[in-house]
């Protein structure tokens, strides 16, 4: 995925984004552009070859955080039309911010887009490129831009206290005041922002703003704050800066500086685009940026039930101790979506199936998981486990197979394999005594009920039938083993009974070669579909039952388990080997998702 595709790349379903490429392209709208390399300063503009990529997108993160799923759906978008296209799509941390931003977040961040199958390099007629950017590499070109706005008297610095500018600024039935700082010259200006510059005067007592319309009706038009200051040290640029940019006027020149032809934003942006206009257009006019400018498109942000996407509220949930750090696998952050276990197949999958639009929707939770199972169906080696484990005992065992005998067994690890290939084998015993699920064993059964109960026959899956004689107790009256004897066959008198018809398999685990495994039952963090929405305190629908911890046992083959390695524990559902605490003797397992969307789905 490092590399821009050929021309004969399957279609792909479409879209309008699809439709506003395939127009630029056909109009020629940026054949003109020429490629000098790493951007950052004006002369870079003026210099290089004739850019070899269709289009340049961009993935832009502020590194305050760790990405979650809405993130992958973005990423999925710009990086994939890049690669359909024949494109690049820049890696760009949009690091404006640095009270909130830090190292780990970038080193996340990169983790997290590599890991989803996507890279940031290309490789034009044997040249590499990298295509890694900070927003802090090009402050030294948006300080002489804000300098220029301000000798074109397009900005001006303002002295107000906040809560005064919000006040004058108005709301949608009131226009906005000029500021009384408003009308002052461009050198009185200028001399200002200097100051500012040279940390002349404290944090938050006075911001450089655009001057473009106090009356529009588009309230980010009322001459937007385009730098603060700010004493703090940036993870980049270290104390150089004690002014930093605003979000709305850096990203625009970013996208210009590094050539953009396509900048995808999601429609909470939608309302900021006249002044990415407004901006690069009146930087392209004083020769600061080349034309042609990029231009900003929105689409629909990713509404997934039972989740939340706000970065502040999921670092609410880790520092507070809700949960136990970013990855925690009820996390809906990309960590936390690959230590559950989801893979990268799986979430570019959803993110095809959900597709693009301008129109806001909500995406059921379970869109995620059918995905996940579509991936895992013909890739994840099947086992059994016990989860909630009694013990049967084999009363005719010694009489039938010999005292202390274990019958090897064996069943297919992928039942089916790829076309052309043969499943690998995954092999166990049985003996006299196996471990079998509480549940398969009524002593009264309900109507309908198949499996274990006095008088009736199952079969143990890939071993023997067996009948159930009846069960041992407690003084506590609680079910402590299960009895049964096996049942020969009726033409052979051998055991193993395949002419014997049941109707119903159990899965079991051998006690003499099962082992025990901490598995770790995760459901939804939420009960609310919707648990921020309207206003509402999300930590009131947080789910007492997200996770449950038990000892079960597994079969020979899952306990050979590598850390990160998926499989379907038969009749439950889809487990991981935890990614950080499994361990050869210690295995530990996270459930992904089960066979089926059950509870939820009513």
């Amino acid at each position: 995925m490092n590399a821009p595709i050929d021309d004969n790349t399957p279609s792909k379903p479409s879209n309008f984004l699809r439709g506003i490429i395939d127009r630029d392209l056909e109009q020629g709208t940026y054949a003109s552009r020429r490629w000098a390399g790493s951007p950052g300063d004006a002369a870079h503009h003026e210099q290089g070859q004739p850019d070899p990529a269709k289009i340049r997108t961009r993935f832009p993160p502020e590194p305050n955080g760790y990405l979650h799923v809405g993130h992958a759906k973005s990423i999925c978008l710009n990086f994939g039309l890049a690669r359909d296209y024949g494109g690049v799509c820049h890696m760009r941390f949009d690091d404006t911010n640095p009270e909130k931003e830090e190292q780990e977040y970038v080193d996340s961040i990169l983790d997290a887009v590599k890991w989803l199958g996507f890279g940031w390099s290309s490789n034009f007629n044997g040249q590499p490129e990298s295509h890694l950017y900070y927003a802090s590499n090009y402050f030294d070109h948006m300080y002489r831009a804000a300098e220029y706005l301000i000798e074109a008297g397009l900005a001006y610095v303002d002295e107000q206290t906040p809560e005064e500018m919000r006040a004058n600024r108005g709301d949608f039935s009131t226009p906005g005041k000029d500021s009384p700082f408003r009308s002052r010259s461009p050198a009185d200006n200028l001399t200002r922002f200097r100051e500012m510059r040279d940390g002349q005067h404290p944090d938050g007592s006075m911001v450089l703003r655009a001057r473009v319309d106090m009356a529009a009706p588009n309230i980010n038009m009322r001459d937007p704050a385009i730098y603060r200051i700010r004493r703090a040290t940036h993870h980049n640029t270290g104390d150089k800066w004690c002014i930093y940019p605003m979000y709305t006027f850096a990203h625009p020149i970013e996208d210009a500086l590094e050539q953009i032809t396509h900048s995808i934003c999601t429609l909470e942006f939608e309302d900021q685009r006249p002044f990415y206009d407004w901006l690069v257009d009146r930087l392209a006019e004083g020769g600061l940026l080349k034309q042609p400018t990029p231009r900003q498109y929105e689409f629909a942000r990713l509404n997934l039930t039972y989740v939340i996407t706000s970065k502040r509220k999921l670092k609410q949930l880790v520092d507070e101790n809700v949960v136990e750090g970013w990855d925690d696998p009820r996390m809906p952050t990309i960590v936390g979506l690959r230590r559950r276990g989801y893979t990268p197949e799986a979430i570019q999958l959803f993110c095809e199936r959900i597709g693009v639009s301008k129109a806001d929707s909500w995406i059921d939770y379970s869109t995620l998981d059918i995905a996940l199972r579509d991936d895992l169906e013909h890739k994840a080696h099947r086992g059994m486990a016990v989860l909630d484990p009694v013990k049967l005992v084999l009363t005719n065992w010694d009489e039938v197979m010999g005292s202390g005998h274990l019958e090897p067994c064996a069943l297919p690890a992928l039942p089916h394999p790829p076309e052309g290939t043969e499943s690998p084998v995954r092999q166990f015993t049985i003996g006299k005594e196996v471990w079998i699920e509480r549940e398969d064993f009524e002593e009264v059964p309900p109507k309908g009920y198949k499996r274990l109960f006095p008088g009736n026959k199952v079969r143990l899956k890939g071993g023997y039938v067996i009948e159930c004689t009846g069960c041992v107790k407690d003084a506590d009256g609680q079910i402590t083993e299960v009895l049964a004897t096996v049942v020969p066959d009726t033409k052979s008198g051998t055991p193993g009974a395949d002419s014997v018809k049941v109707k119903a398999a159990i899965t079991w685990v051998g006690v003499a070669d099962g082992v025990a495994a901490e598995v770790r039952l995760y459901d939804r963090l939420f009960t609310d579909a919707h648990p921020d929405a309207g206003g509402k305190d999300f930590k009131a629908s947080l789910n007492p039952d997200s996770k449950k911890i038990v000892t079960a046992y597994v079969e020979p083959s899952l306990a050979q388990a590598q850390p990160d390695q998926k499989f379907q524990f038969e009749r439950f559902g889809y487990f991981v080997a935890d990614r950080k605490d499994h361990a050869a003797g210690k295995p530990v397992f996270n459930k992904i998702t089960g066979m089926k969307d059950g509870n939820w789905a009513k």
